[in-house]
């Protein structure tokens, strides 16, 4: 069975959690808290990078999600969640590398804003700028499709963005003048995988908790 090491707060985890019940993979958890159980020997020779997820495959260590992601697409291809049309894949793979490269690294300060360790008013302002830009671009790329790339079907930008944007308006970026991406939002989070991986709110202050003991 495959081994899945990973915390419930991370979103990064939360797109192969997701992934492997939309494909309703059987999968063991192996929680980390990320207090240090990251450095700990045991982890660091299954990943020397010391970063969640990994996915563990009779031997086989998967690091980085995206790998992940498509490591599972392969192996286990039902139901399909990449697009064999070539614009259809290019617009897959260019709201999941938009997400991580772009709208991941410019709301790490409303993140941390939002878990209580303040920021700088102008770094803030500047990373929801950033997040608007992304959120345009996904507004025109999704078009009047209901999901990117595929109409009738969620793919990889689904497990990938619809694990990120739905974080945004808690933290001060508000989707309301992106029609179509909040639609499409709405339709992602009454999913039963969105619903099962939502983080709860007593796993977010222990983590606070947690975090705040360490600094």
């Amino acid at each position: 069975m495959l081994k899945f090491y990973h915390n419930p707060l991370s979103p990064n985890s939360r797109r192969v959690w997701v992934a492997l019940l939309e494909k309703d993979i059987p999968f063991e958890v192996v929680p980390l808290n990320l207090d240090g159980d990251q450095f700990q020997p045991e982890f660091l020779a299954i990943n020397p990078f010391h970063h969640i997820p990994v996915l563990v495959d009779d031997g086989f260590n998967v690091v980085e999600s995206l790998a992940i992601l498509d490591y599972l697409e392969v192996k286990y291809p039902t139901p399909p969640m990449l697009p064999t049309d070539a614009k259809a894949l290019a617009t897959v793979q260019m709201v999941e590398l938009v997400t991580v490269n772009e709208l991941v690294p410019a709301i790490t300060p409303l993140i941390r804003q939002m878990m209580g360790f303040g920021g700088d008013s102008q770094q803030l302002e500047q990373s929801k700028q950033k997040a608007h830009t992304v959120l345009a671009f996904f507004e025109k790329l999704l078009d009047d499709r209901p999901y990117f790339g595929s109409s009738d079907r969620i793919t990889l930008a689904e497990i990938v963005a619809g694990t990120t944007v739905p974080m945004l308006p808690p933290m001060g970026v508000p989707l309301n003048g992106y029609p179509k991406l909040s639609a499409w939002c709405d339709r992602l989070v009454q999913r039963q995988a969105w619903v099962a991986t939502e983080p709860k709110p007593e796993a977010i202050e222990a983590f606070k908790s947690r975090m705040e003991a360490l600094i």
